[in-house]
């Protein structure tokens, strides 16, 4: 009964990766076994935070925690429908490895691909990061330029809508919840902010996703990359490095707060029932 949560947006920068290992740490720190599976197969950003992470550890000689991978390989067939049968077989082999994980991570590119749009039909929670941005709210859906009304659902809603058409068509247990997670929000009370607000209360009773708050704008979570380390790793008399700042503190209570919007059942207690899994106590 693995809970499969896929980090999905068909735009870059949105802050796939980065929620994916914070969500992956927060879990292992919880007491779970976590899966990871990176299906952006050119950046391979997840997998190259992991690999930070498991070199950072070697040569600094600290103990952190570590997810199972599970690689996915592309196909080098020339022929379509040859090449995605192939990716439908490596996906289901990469997911079956990973079975006895407590939760499954996936962090999808940001592109419309077969091996994404695959990832979202096995999708429990689907979470979206999208930056405080019409550029990317775009994406959601679509806004009339006289009226500034929502018109329609756009590219990416109608595939998690696909997705969970074809869930229920193949008679899957349980549905697919989706959250999206506003990252990089201002503390200012910024126009744009508020507008994005509004658009986003009412896209979402539309087209049926729920709103969390993701993270802030902080210039932590890029320095962290190239160590491989969370924020949920820092802080205490074993933090693997000193920060200068109490920046950090702040940031984690955001991470807390994403894992319990996410609502995630405890595993083995089916889809709906059961306990929620805890934040983090080590983040506090």
């Amino acid at each position: 009964m693995t809970h499969v949560i896929v980090l999905g947006n068909e735009k870059g920068g949105s802050g796939k990766s980065t929620t994916a290992m914070h969500l992956i740490v927060a879990l292992m720190k919880s007491g779970w076994k976590v899966g990871a599976m990176d299906l952006d197969l050119r950046q391979k950003s997840l997998m190259r935070y992991i690999e930070n992470r498991r070199k950072f550890s070697e040569i600094n000689g600290k103990d952190l925690l570590f997810p199972v991978v599970s690689q996915v390989e592309a196909s080098a067939l020339d022929s379509r429908s040859e090449s995605q049968a192939q990716e439908t077989d490596n996906l289901k082999s990469a997911l079956m490895s990973l079975e006895g994980c407590d939760f499954a991570i996936i962090d999808c590119p940001g592109a419309n691909t077969h091996l994404s749009r695959l990832a979202h039909l096995h999708a429990d929670t689907i979470v979206t990061p999208l930056n405080d941005s019409f550029v990317d709210f775009d994406l959601l859906a679509r806004l009339d330029p006289e009226t500034g009304k929502v018109s329609g659902p756009s590219l990416y809603s109608e595939m998690v809508w696909e997705a969970r058409k074809r869930r229920a068509m193949a008679g899957a247990p349980g549905g697919i919840d989706w959250v999206v997670m506003r990252n990089r929000l201002s503390a200012t009370r910024a126009r744009n902010k508020k507008m994005m607000g509004d658009k986003l209360d009412d896209l979402s009773s539309r087209i049926g996703f729920r709103l969390a708050r993701g993270f802030g704008d902080r210039v932590i979570y890029r320095e962290l990359f190239p160590m491989g380390l969370t924020l949920l790793d820092l802080g205490g008399v074993n933090s693997p490095i000193r920060l200068s700042t109490m920046s950090h503190v702040t940031a984690r209570l955001e991470i807390r707060s994403l894992v319990a919007s996410l609502k995630l059942p405890e595993p083995g207690e089916g889809e709906n029932g059961g306990k929620e899994a805890a934040a983090p106590q080590q983040a506090a």
